[in-house]
């Protein structure tokens, strides 16, 4: 049996990798799960960061199954998200960090004229096509508690305790004012808000 490949991308700023406590804990439940692996990894042993890429912002993507498959380094340039589409798939599965991506990708491509779709499945708010999703209501920021998939920064700011998770309807877009997308790459601070008045159904 072909069993999937799964990848872990992680943020590597000036040579540093970011976040490896969350991508560590991540990446061996989704081995314990998908490959019945129980010798645990840690990235921060596995991956050899070459000299070329020790200055400036870089995505580290690691693909792996039962094994390391291949590490690989590339320039990172954040996507400018100005407005999302609201898209209703009440099918798709995406709980691990899977190197198929075709089921986000075919959501994505129903954005149209919208920089990017915010996903609805059996009527709850999930994740974009590449990002968790918080909201902030002028005094707290939330995000939904049904992600598609379980972000390492997302898990790092639940525990740090600067965002809530709830349950998060099409209908309580409404008693929020911002959103923001947050993923391994993007830094929650810097990142841009868009209003919820930019969100299309």
């Amino acid at each position: 049996m072909n069993l999937p490949l799964c990848i872990e991308t992680i943020r590597l700023a000036d040579g540093q990798l970011s976040n490896l406590l969350y991508h560590n804990e991540r990446l061996n439940r989704t081995r314990w799960a998908c490959f019945a692996a129980t010798k645990e990894w840690d990235l921060n042993e596995l991956i050899d960061i070459p000299q070329e890429v020790t200055q400036g912002l870089y995505k580290c993507r690691v693909t792996y199954g039962r094994k390391i498959e291949k590490i690989e380094f590339e320039v990172y340039q954040p996507r400018v998200i100005k407005s999302l589409l609201l898209v209703v798939d009440d099918a798709i599965e995406y709980g691990f960090k899977f190197l198929d991506r075709a089921a986000l990708q075919r959501n994505f491509d129903k954005r149209g004229g919208a920089d990017e779709v915010l996903i609805v499945k059996e009527g709850l708010i999930t994740d974009t096509s590449y990002a968790n999703v918080v909201f902030w209501d002028g005094t707290q920021w939330t995000t939904p508690d049904r992600p598609l998939l379980k972000g390492t920064k997302r898990a790092q700011l639940l525990r740090e305790g600067v965002v809530i998770e709830q349950k998060i309807r099409v209908e309580d877009l409404a008693t929020f004012t911002h959103v923001r997308l947050i993923n391994a790459m993007l830094d929650f601070e810097s990142t841009p808000m868009i209003a919820v008045s930019q969100i299309s159904f």
